[in-house]
């Protein structure tokens, strides 16, 4: 068949007589019969299997046609490779028309929040965080500029106004428009199933407090770089290496997966520097999220670290446009903030403070919220206070036994047991006064004197709604040496005692104490959530240098011990 169809279409031409087509019929049957064999149809049958056919290829699946009109080779080369090329362009339209889906259903999903407190954006609640009127979010929305929108909440914040957020907690009230201390830490819960670098952050002045209790619940195995913040807080002549040391000891016992350990100052941005060195040193692309309990200064340190960030990464300075809002209230930060810090892989992310039932801002009212934040550097209150002539006239030669000591409205303290040279030195904000009076007399000046010279609380109206000192906690401290100081008194939320047993400056000595009394007895009287913690004393002011010894290490031990930098 294909013979006769070639001497066919070869008849009619005229070809000159040294032509021999002697050899012609059998390759030309060899070379014919591939095409036949080999049909482009079976090609077109599997591809229109796969892909739906245009109304072109659907006119051209007619019969190739027979003779003259049959395709050559090349044309059907052509035309498979006019199907693949079309073949190709529909897989590639497929493919971008679901990348398409996708992002439209990302960003229909997602909800825009404030970049001051991470609220949701809405417009239905005035009173409730992220609210913003209509027109404003509607403008936002329709220029894709969401994300540059603060809400009133923030606004008032801004300003100083003490709005709070959280309720469920001591003075806080509750309603609709407020959120739980449990709902923001479950929306935290997820970070331990992330790969993530972690920077935790502790309150010098409330170590203890602030020190998130159960914090691998949070991070799981995740690493953690250590920021310790406000230490321009701490008192004049203060040796930081002794500082840094008690910290990084006191840490090591809580065995966590600490890289390194950094003393800061947000406002003097000391510090700072070395920490945003070690982060980008040890991030690796992962994500940056800045962890602690609430109000213990994350949105100043992020915007700190901004700001040393921008000297050398140009997407940092542009970040500083949008910077979480500052503010005293506790519970500022409602949601997760992205941040874009870094120029590579990586985000930074502020996250919403851990809520803590047992520190004092937990039971204050938000009025008083200022009050418990020290803004300039501490200077200890010692009781009994030395005078030119010895003790002051108010205490007799055994001391300061059976006074009782009243820390504002939050803290009193009964001594029950101490030698007469025995000094309390009370360290926290200047604001809240400190009284003395006779411990039987104690139970009369607290009732008499709540909310005018013992605040907080403020006024006789918080007074009368105030719950009192509800826990009496007996403490038994021990000690080896009078000379240095026994241990400190932490109040969660607040400050410290420091218990010295022995103050030569006091000039009183009375031969009449055994001096094997190793033991000192007192009764510490709080709110019933708010803490007391019992420590080993951290030496601050130019006497803490003095006697602060350094701990004796193992080889091992220095290995696995984080490095602290200042």
């Amino acid at each position: 068949m294909a013979l006769k169809t070639i001497s066919t279409f070869l008849s009619p031409l005229s070809l000159p007589n040294h032509h021999n087509f002697s050899n012609f019929n059998t390759k030309s049957r060899n070379i014919y019969r591939k095409p036949t064999l080999v049909c482009c149809k079976s090609t077109q049958s599997q591809t229109q299997n796969r892909f739906p056919l245009s109304e072109t290829q659907l006119l051209s699946s007619e019969p190739d046609g027979t003779g003259a009109a049959a395709p050559t080779r090349g044309d059907r080369f052509l035309e498979r490779q006019h199907a693949d090329e079309a073949a190709k362009l529909v897989i590639k339209e497929i493919k971008k028309s679901k990348k398409k889906k996708k992002k439209v259903l990302k960003v229909n999903t997602a909800v825009a929040s404030c970049y001051g407190c991470g609220a949701p954006l809405q417009t239905s609640e005035l009173d409730a965080p992220g609210y913003v009127d209509t027109d404003t979010y509607e403008l936002k929305k329709k220029h894709h500029q969401l994300r540059t929108v603060l809400c009133g909440r923030c606004r008032l914040l801004s300003h100083g106004q003490m709005i709070t957020a959280v309720g469920g907690n001591g003075g806080y009230p509750g309603g609709k428009q407020f959120v739980s201390a449990d709902e923001l830490r479950e929306k935290l819960s997820s970070l331990r199933h992330e790969k993530a670098l972690i920077v935790k952050l502790v309150d010098i002045v409330d170590f203890n407090g602030s020190f998130v209790s159960r914090v691998r619940d949070l991070t799981g195995a995740n690493p953690i770089i250590l920021v310790v913040t406000k230490v321009d807080l701490l008192p004049k002549g203060t040796d930081f290496n002794c500082v840094g040391d008690w910290v990084v000891e006191a840490t090591t016992k809580k065995k966590l997966n600490v890289l390194s350990v950094h003393l800061t100052s947000s406002k003097s941005l000391v510090g700072i520097a070395g920490v945003a060195s070690e982060i980008q040193k040890e991030k690796k692309g992962r994500d940056v999220y800045i962890l602690g309990s609430a109000n213990v200064g994350k949105s100043a340190f992020i915007s700190a670290l901004l700001k040393m960030m921008a000297q050398r990464d140009p997407a940092a300075a542009a970040a500083q446009k949008y910077k979480p809002i500052q503010s005293a209230v506790p519970g500022t930060t409602l949601g997760p903030i992205q941040i874009d810090a870094f120029l590579g892989g990586g985000k930074l992310f502020d996250t919403p403070g851990v809520h803590l039932h047992h520190r004092q801002a937990a039971v204050v009212h938000s009025e008083d919220l200022p009050v418990l934040a020290p803004q300039s550097r501490l200077r200890g209150q010692s009781f009994p206070v030395a005078s030119k002539n010895g003790m002051a006239e108010k205490f007799n030669s055994i001391g300061l036994k059976g006074f009782s000591i009243f820390w504002g409205g939050l803290v009193r303290i009964d001594v029950l047991k101490v030698l007469p040279e025995t000094c309390l030195t009370f360290y926290g904000p200047k604001r809240l006064q400190i009284h003395v009076v006779p411990t039987d007399e104690a139970d009369e000046f607290y009732r008499k004197e709540l909310g005018v010279k013992l605040t907080p609380p403020t006024g006789k109206d918080k007074a009368d709604e105030w719950r009192g000192l509800e826990t009496m906690q007996q403490l038994q401290i021990k000690f080896e040496d009078p000379e240095r100081p026994a241990s400190d008194v932490a109040i969660s939320g607040l400050g410290w005692i420091a218990i010295e047993p022995k103050r030569k400056s006091l000039g009183i000595s009375d031969n009449n104490f055994a001096e094997t009394i190793k033991e000192l007895h007192l009764a510490v009287g709080v709110p019933r959530p708010v803490e007391i913690f019992v420590r080993p004393p951290i030496p601050v002011g130019k006497a803490g240098a003095e006697w602060y010894q350094y701990r004796e290490l193992t080889e091992k031990e220095e290995e696995v011990r984080p490095k602290w930098y200042f």
